[in-house]
């Protein structure tokens, strides 16, 4: 079990592949490395080396006392791949994992080639704040995994529900043995609950694709494509599923996400 003592903490890593090129994968809340496993195959098979992580407080990575911010994830982020010598890499983060990069790259562009940043937002707006504010709330009383159960009601699509039982018992199963403690999600929740980088995204330089799932609900498209307007030159582009599109459906999301690296790989 490799881990990296950095900013602080420590973090649990994965390294995978052997390559000149490397894809970073920032995970959304409550999430740990294990996110990216219907990635990981693709990305590997194209030729890429892949870092994936587990971020403070959650995982194998160390918890100490929050709220935590996504700017305090990026800096994780930071120190973890200076750490390994990583420069010159694609970066890519889903939904919380998508705010961490976004930080990561106002504040430290020329460590990129491309960024990717899937079903997210620049700031929560109205709609997910009452959201989260609801979350908040209910896990002191539930519990996290409680409150896990109702983020899948949020983060797959209808046909999901009716055509993929197996899967679903699966994923819910899962979300009822969620290793994070109260504390943990709570100071997870708050970094996506006060991120903000409305105003600042015009600092962003190096290609970027927003993409989100067209059926999102918890992060709505809008929000998304709002992102997307604001970073010059960005590329946008949907594809099937709601949030959790690259579980629902990794084939569409994976095509989507390594046509997009290929397009700005140092081997073309």
């Amino acid at each position: 079990m490799p881990t990296a003592a950095v900013n602080g903490v420590e973090l649990h890593y994965e390294l995978d592949g052997v390559a000149d090129e490397t894809v970073v994968l920032v995970n959304g809340l409550a999430d740990d490395l294990e996110t990216w496993v219907f990635q990981l195959p693709d990305l590997l098979g194209a030729g890429y080396r892949v870092l994936r992580f587990d971020n403070r407080g959650v995982g194998k990575s160390s918890a100490p006392p929050g709220p935590y911010t996504t700017d305090l994830f990026a800096r994780d982020t930071k120190a973890l791949v200076d750490s390994l010598g990583l420069t010159d890499f694609h970066l890519v983060g889903v939904s919380m994992g998508g705010m961490i990069a976004q930080e990561y790259a106002i504040a430290n562009a020329p460590d990129l080639r491309s960024l990717t940043l899937a079903c997210t937002y620049a700031a929560p707006g109205p709609f997910c704040s009452r959201m989260f504010s609801l979350w908040a709330d209910m896990a002191p009383v539930l519990g996290v995994p409680a409150v896990m159960r109702d983020v899948t009601l949020w983060a797959f699509t209808v046909p999901f529900f009716e055509g993929r039982e197996e899967e679903l018992k699966e994923f819910e199963a899962a979300m009822a043995d969620l290793p994070q403690s109260l504390e943990a999600y709570l100071a997870q929740l708050s970094s996506i609950r006060t991120h903000d980088t409305t105003g600042r995204l015009d600092a962003i330089r190096v290609p970027t694709l927003v993409i989100a799932g067209e059926e999102d609900i918890l992060i709505p498209v809008s929000l998304s494509r709002r992102l997307h307007e604001a970073i010059p030159g960005s590329s946008w582009q949907t594809t099937k599923g709601g949030h959790a599109c690259l579980w629902e459906h990794p084939q569409a999301f994976n095509e989507a996400l390594l046509a997009f690296l290929d397009t700005h790989s140092q081997r073309r």
